[in-house]
């Protein structure tokens, strides 16, 4: 959902680049290749190694997904009744029709209030070992319920006032009771993060890279391939791996360098000094389309990103051509929006009992 506060979703860093522990530790060097040429056989065995293709969906055991459940969670994620002056939806600042992010370095919430940290992308956030930055909230359906009743947000005042909301709206009822037909009681307001969790884990969105891992040795062209074996060998990779090519684990900003940031991260969360600066490791796919970068959004482009967590998590200061050609490996991050999946939908219609 959003991510003003934490949502505030997908911040001083975008960790695009929270690519390494420390040089020493960084991932085993991919193949090495000699000019001109590219074993692309060995390399997609290495990519196989250290990543995953993306699932179909995200559905979770705790979480089983229905189409009426799914169904509800859509048309929540678009409603902006679930505002206080019904003007914000998650969409708001988790636009699907732009990679799920709203190109600003933080969003607009509540009577214009800014949030402190930059709104993540909704697409792929399921698979995430946390959601928020600080890693607050244990799943997408957790998360779903922060924006909706924090003050710089949707600043709803409570969870009984979003849940008078929607049953003072015909047709919500209906819908509740058949996305949880076992609940005497289904609207409510932990069902609310049920249901758009339910939708945000069929955003997925498969790029060439998956086509790759999955064995098509065509699915990248050759500057992709040298842009891999330069992401690897950079030790990217130690932290930018796994399904979701990150999001998998905490990672200390300005890890060999110090970083300028005043945002502790996740010590606001545990209250623990050990904490301090650590922020969840950003997933990479889509990320030459989520612009601005960091936490806070104050990268506006993707080559300074890449540049300063070189710089800052490895040590490392990147020529131009190896700054290149990562960038080109990440395009092949870049997946295909399910444009029928996020059609938006029609809203249930007002009533007099749900103001305007």
């Amino acid at each position: 959902m959003r991510a003003l506060i934490t949502c505030t979703g997908i911040a001083t860093l975008l960790l695009v680049a929270a690519c390494g522990k420390a040089p020493q530790e960084a991932a085993q060097p991919a193949p090495s290749q000699a000019a001109g040429t590219v074993d692309a056989a060995a390399l997609q065995a290495r990519a196989a190694a250290m990543f995953q293709a993306l699932p179909a969906d995200m559905g979770a055991e705790k979480y089983p997904l229905t189409e009426a459940r799914i169904t509800l969670g859509r048309i929540l994620y678009y409603e902006p009744r679930l505002s206080r002056n019904q003007d914000i939806s998650c969409n708001s600042c988790h636009d699907l029709a732009r990679y799920g992010v709203d190109g600003q370095p933080t969003s607009s919430g509540d009577k214009g209030q800014l949030g402190g940290r930059n709104s993540p992308t909704a697409y792929n956030a399921a698979l995430h070992i946390a959601q928020f930055w600080d890693g607050r909230a244990a799943d997408v359906e957790e998360q779903a319920k922060g924006p909706i009743l924090n003050p710089v947000e949707m600043a709803m005042p409570d969870g009984d006032s979003v849940v008078k909301v929607l049953k003072s709206i015909p047709g919500y009822t209906e819908l509740f009771k058949a996305a949880f037909p076992e609940d005497p009681d289904p609207v409510n307001y932990d069902n609310v993060g049920t249901a758009i969790g339910a939708f945000e884990r069929g955003l997925v969105t498969p790029s060439p890279f998956d086509s790759f891992i999955a064995g098509d040795l065509t699915a990248l062209n050759e500057a992709q391939l040298t842009g891999f074996n330069t992401f690897v060998n950079s030790g990217c990779a130690t932290c930018h791996n796994g399904v979701g090519i990150g999001g998998g684990m905490y990672q200390k900003i300005g890890l060999v360098k110090p970083f300028d940031t005043m945002d502790v991260g996740r010590a606001e969360v545990t209250q623990s000094e050990a904490d301090k600066f650590f922020f969840k490791v950003p997933s990479l796919r889509n990320i030459d389309q989520t612009a601005p970068y960091f936490h806070d959004g104050k990268v506006a482009t993707l080559d300074d990103a890449i540049r300063l967590m070189a710089e800052h998590q490895l040590g490392k200061t990147l020529t131009d051509q190896e700054l290149s050609e990562i960038k080109d490996f990440l395009g092949s991050l870049t997946g295909t929006i399910p444009v029928d999946y996020i059609a938006m939908p029609a809203l249930p219609g007002m009533s007099p009992a749900t103001g305007t």
